[in-house]
């Protein structure tokens, strides 16, 4: 059946040492117990957050409101926190009350975003602490609760401002939660490091992948060409 002993034996050894590179990549070796694919995952989480800090500008937007006075109702898609949103607006300066399943508040719009974004900031940077004490929680992930909430509660309020012709405003609240709320949450406990300072590992990892993708794809190569499966231009029969 190996019709080129050779060259079937070249891609057998392909195909067995990027078996066992493949393999190891599932085992905890990679650094802090870690597997290589969460190992590169936790790269590209320092790397992303990195490069994701746009608290400042949007503090700078809120500040803009402040003296707005706004009355929203808002429907709560999460019923477990809207409670904690009340609570949220309620420290912020606001009048808030839970209604059938919809948080209706008046208030500084501008202090109440100042607000979120404070508790933005501190998750960004890891100080989860600042925002328990803020409130005087102690529950496990409390600080996570928390800036949820907030979420939770403005992201209705954007297209409820919207309807009260409130455009400028809206757009604000759009932009705490996806630059502040948002980035403050899903990067809280990763530790942000630059591009410009992890360029030849990232480097490395992207030349590996490449290396690795034609790695495998030779070795599949060179097996069928040893067993006569190899592509080639069909030949072109002439007419007699």
């Amino acid at each position: 059946m190996i019709v080129n002993k050779s060259l079937f034996n070249k891609g057998l050894l392909l195909m067995a040492s990027f078996s066992c590179i493949f393999v190891s990549l599932f085992l905890p070796i990679w650094g802090g117990g870690k597997n290589g694919l969460d190992a590169a995952d936790d790269m590209f989480n320092r790397l992303s957050k990195g490069s994701s800090y746009f608290i400042p500008d949007v503090q700078k937007q809120a500040l803009k409101l402040e003296g707005k006075t706004v009355t929203v109702t808002a429907k709560v898609k999460d019923a477990k926190l809207a409670p904690r949103a009340v609570e949220n607006l309620i420290k912020a300066g606001a009048t808030a009350e839970l209604k059938d399943g919809a948080v209706t508040y008046t208030g500084d719009l501008g202090k109440i975003l100042g607000a979120a974004l404070a508790d933005a900031d501190d998750m960004f940077k890891n100080n989860g602490k600042a925002v328990l004490e803020r409130y005087g929680v102690s529950d496990k992930d409390g600080e996570k609760a928390i800036t949820k909430a907030w979420w939770v509660v403005l992201d209705p309020s954007i297209k409820e401002l919207q309807k009260q012709k409130l455009i400028e405003e809206a757009k604000i609240v759009g932009n705490v939660n996806k630059r502040g709320l948002e980035p403050g949450y899903n990067f809280y406990g990763i530790a942000g490091e630059k591009v410009l300072d992890n360029v030849l590992p990232l480097v490395g990892l992207l030349v590996f992948y490449v290396v690795y993708t034609m790695w495998y794809g030779y070795a599949i190569f060179d097996l069928f060409g040893g067993i006569g499966m190899g592509m080639s231009k069909p030949k072109i029969k002439k007419e007699a």
